[in-house]
């Protein structure tokens, strides 16, 4: 079992006319959709639906409502599967019928049981134990998988359950890497899910440094701010997962060297379905320009254009005619963000992690993940030099 087993296949759908649809309409009972990301690959592998209320009483109208959850994820976006919130207390009365109810709404609604893990909520801890051992295990008969909402648990409940996943909550997320208390929390339920194959999930991730802390721990998975706010929809770009040489430079609080904010350029940015003839146009105009800046609606950058790489492509055999017209984030690569307040010489080693992108231009970003500059790696040197 691995994260990536999160990830299915299928056909993706056209989007456009959902997608407004479902963002007009609703039924009072308004989701939240967070992406499930895989901070070693960047990967979205899921989405997780959270919801303001627990959900009726009734299991009929429970089953319904995961049916309603499920068909406007699947308008939106068809291919990742399903973190659905269900109440601890229907799964451990353990009543066959509303099980198949659960079974019957979602695959009416297109997703099959593998597809979907279902989150029950904060009360698993407070639930008999037995009743709900005996639920969970009836649930995956049918083919889903169980999750718990909470880290809140006895230790021993993670042992008897055996879930898939098991959330780590905001409050205890938001202590990494500052407070030792929280930090050993997270520590141990990675050291439990190693143990148990049970994978923690970090919630409420909202800073590089917490994705550096997190992965030397060993949690894979998280949602947050840093990736996407509240707006995300399924199917929408999250903002890039720092690879690991930049968040290291980031988190380890290097002090050598300027900070690389002095350095920091305005950045030309454009929109992410600007066409290569845009860009060319922009190189054309000024020949100083190193590279341009390719950002979403909230002005987090998504792509990176070199200037080098861009040129030599649209400039080849063909190539104004195979590009020109077309989006030029196909010549793009990721974008290397940096945190403006990090250190020249962090930078600078971050920079050089990869060989064939040495000198490609870094971009800062400020506490929101919000393109603020670029920066030039030979100013960085020279700087570095002089010092």
């Amino acid at each position: 079992m691995s994260p990536q087993s999160l990830a299915s296949d299928g056909i993706t759908p056209d989007h456009g006319t959902a997608r407004s649809d479902v963002r007009a309409g609703g039924s009072g009972d308004t989701p939240l959709y967070r992406p499930v990301v895989d901070l070693d690959s960047g990967a979205v592998l899921a989405v997780e639906v959270e919801t303001p209320a627990a959900g009726p009483d009734d299991p009929a109208a429970q089953a319904e409502r995961l049916a309603r959850l499920t068909r406007r994820v699947t308008e939106l976006e068809s291919l990742l599967p399903l973190v659905l919130p269900m109440r601890g207390a229907t799964v451990a009365a353990a009543d066959p019928d509303v099980f198949r109810m659960v079974e019957h709404g979602l695959r009416r609604a297109g997703r099959r049981p593998r597809d979907v893990t279902l989150m029950l909520g904060a009360d698993v801890g407070a639930l008999p134990r037995r009743a709900l051992v005996r639920g969970i295990a009836r649930v995956r008969e049918l083919g889903f998988r169980c999750a718990f909402g909470t880290s809140a648990i006895a230790p021993d409940l993670l042992l008897d359950a055996d879930p898939f996943l098991v959330r780590i909550d905001p409050d205890i997320t938001s202590g990494v890497p500052g407070d030792d208390r929280r930090t050993a929390v997270v520590d141990g339920l990675a050291r439990i899910g190693r143990g148990t194959g049970t994978f923690p999930l970090a919630a409420g991730v909202a800073s590089v440094q917490q994705v550096v802390r997190l992965r030397e721990l060993g949690i894979r998975l998280a949602h947050g701010p840093l990736f996407a706010d509240d707006t995300w929809q399924p199917g929408d770009r999250i903002r890039p997962v720092p690879d690991a040489a930049v968040a290291s430079a980031a988190g380890s609080g290097g002090d050598e060297g300027p900070a690389v904010a002095e350095f920091a350029l305005p950045p030309v940015a454009m929109p992410p379905e600007a066409t290569a003839e845009e860009v060319l146009d922009a190189f054309t105009n000024d020949t100083a320009l190193n590279s341009v800046v390719l950002i979403d609606h909230a002005e987090r950058p998504l792509a990176l254009i070199d200037r080098a790489r861009f040129l030599l492509a649209i400039t080849g055999p063909y190539g104004h005619a195979l590009h020109a017209k077309r989006p030029a984030r196909r010549l793009a690569d990721p974008p290397r963000t940096v945190p403006r307040g990090v250190r020249a010489m962090p930078a600078l080693r971050a920079a050089g992690s990869d060989r064939e992108r040495v000198y490609d231009d870094l971009v800062t970003v400020n506490e929101f993940g919000q393109c603020t500059g670029i920066v030039h790696v030979g100013d960085l040197i020279r700087s570095l030099a002089r010092g």
